[in-house]
């Protein structure tokens, strides 16, 4: 087990936790402050927490580029199996970061002690899932931060760092939602290719990602309901003023409608509405 920093609040290791460079750091702090925060043995908030950063610690792999620059390979290779779960192993990673900048920049917001106890049960599984996929790239031969990454996610978290309800629109609803569509069809050709094992990893994460999806739908219902509005609308409104591009088809519509999300948020989003 990794030396973790010292922290005095549930906002404190989040802080830490997102600083963390050393990615063994990030994600057994982030499950560490999941297990003291359910004991109720850390306080929300502490004067000696530091300030979030703007980026979160990394280390010097992956290179980083824009999205148009990431290869994409067929999965009927070993090296093609490899850059999927490579790129899935960066989705997670900004996850488990994502899930704990929420934590760490709305500590302040007027809402139960309830929402964070769903944010960090999100941290907890998404540094599990970056460590499932890590060991399977491992098994394959292969390590986090061999292939260059993309540099897209991260600014989701920038674009909706003062908008709560803004940053759940788009990181669960529309980010996280994303992984609900494209997950089956990936496990499908995994095991295609005979690579049940990296299906069974895609298997856990799909199930716990509904999971993901329900926890910002909730919030973001209630926030909505505080607000008096209505939440379709409103997360239209707040995607076009915070998210590029339209929403992509075809749509879980099943998956989404199990953790919250029914098709009046999203099925006037896209140009195309067949499944």
């Amino acid at each position: 087990m990794p030396t973790l920093p010292h922290f005095h609040s549930l906002r404190g290791a989040a802080v830490e936790a997102v600083r963390a460079a050393d990615l063994d750091v990030k994600t057994e702090l982030a499950q560490e402050a999941h297990r003291r925060w359910q004991a109720r043995t850390l306080s929300l908030r502490s004067p000696l927490d530091r300030s979030v950063p703007a980026r979160p610690g990394r280390p010097e792999r992956p290179i980083l580029t824009p999205p148009t620059q990431v290869r994409r390979r067929s999965l009927g290779s070993l090296k093609g199996r490899i850059a999927l779960l490579h790129a899935i192993a960066h989705i997670e990673l900004n996850a488990v970061d994502l899930a704990l900048d929420i934590v760490a920049r709305f500590a302040g917001e007027p809402v139960p002690h309830s929402f964070f106890d769903g944010w960090m049960q999100v941290a907890f599984e998404e540094a599990k899932h970056f460590r499932l996929v890590r060991q399977r790239l491992n098994d394959l031969g292969a390590d986090y931060g061999d292939l260059p990454a993309h540099d897209g996610l991260w600014q989701a978290a920038h674009d909706t760092r003062n908008d709560l309800t803004a940053r759940l629109a788009v990181v669960p609803l529309i980010l996280e939602a994303r992984g609900l569509d494209v997950t089956p069809a990936l496990q499908a050709k995994m095991r295609e290719t005979g690579d049940h094992e990296s299906a069974a990893v895609l298997e856990v994460i799909y199930e716990d990602e509904k999971g993901h999806v329900a926890v910002g739908a909730k919030w973001f219902r209630f926030l909505c309901a505080r607000q008096r509005k209505d939440p379709a609308a409103t997360f239209q409104a707040l995607v076009r003023a915070n998210f590029r591009g339209p929403l992509k088809a075809p749509f879980n519509d099943i998956a989404r409608a199990e953790a919250g999300m029914t098709p009046s948020f999203y099925r006037s989003m896209t140009a195309s509405t067949s499944i």
